[in-house]
């Protein structure tokens, strides 16, 4: 970094500038890396509250889809779920996380909806895990989300602890050993410049 610099006070200016804007740089990388850490880590702890609600929306689903099975036959019910059209009402949008664009499930939830299929032959088992399974397609959104957004934020937090770390062990320690340098060599030039000008002096009046 030194011979990349002429000693010159022009030099002194700019490397000066590079070291406050490389200081700058840092700090609002690790502030950036801070709010993330504390975003991801958020987020991690709702996707492991909804990931122990899927497991118990599962077990209760599959419990009262085995009691319909039995009652109703696993062909009537089979024929009763295909029935159940496709459904896609949810859009995906985009929020911004410290410049990290994470996707979205937007989705309205009608706790009112009608069953899609007749009551005949069916029962209140099945009632119940249609019911259960809609619940938990919503959770499926959200934790499909958050896993998402954790995985994001992850990638974007493991660049700029990469560019933070570039800053504060390689860039910023150039920058001020080349000030440093630069200053030493200036400071020693005007001394020598001073002593030669109090030596020229000294002559002029000794004559």
């Amino acid at each position: 970094m030194q011979n990349q610099f002429t000693p010159t006070k022009a030099n002194l200016i700019k490397a000066r500038e590079s070291l406050a804007f490389s200081k700058s740089g840092y700090a609002l990388l690790d502030k950036k890396r801070t709010v993330l850490i504390r975003e991801a880590m958020t987020l991690v702890e709702r996707a492991n509250e909804i990931q122990k609600k899927v497991k118990e929306e599962f077990e209760d689903a599959y419990s009262t889809l085995e009691i319909a099975n039995i009652t109703l036959g696993v062909n009537n019910v089979s024929d009763v779920a295909m029935s159940i059209p496709k459904q896609e009402e949810f859009q995906i949008l985009y929020r911004s996380v410290m410049g990290v664009e994470i996707p979205m499930v937007v989705y309205e939830r009608d706790e009112n909806k009608n069953p899609n299929y007749s009551f005949f032959r069916t029962n209140s088992a099945l009632d119940n895990a249609v019911k259960t399974l809609e619940d938990l397609k919503y959770l499926v959104y959200e934790l499909a989300e958050i896993e998402n957004a954790v995985y994001m934020i992850s990638l974007e937090i493991k660049k700029t602890v990469k560019r933070a770390n570039a800053l504060e062990k390689i860039q910023i320690p150039r920058y001020e050993e080349a000030v440093k340098y630069i200053s030493e060599v200036l400071e020693e030039k005007e001394r020598e410049d001073f002593f030669r000008l109090k030596k020229v002096k000294s002559k002029k009046q000794d004559k």
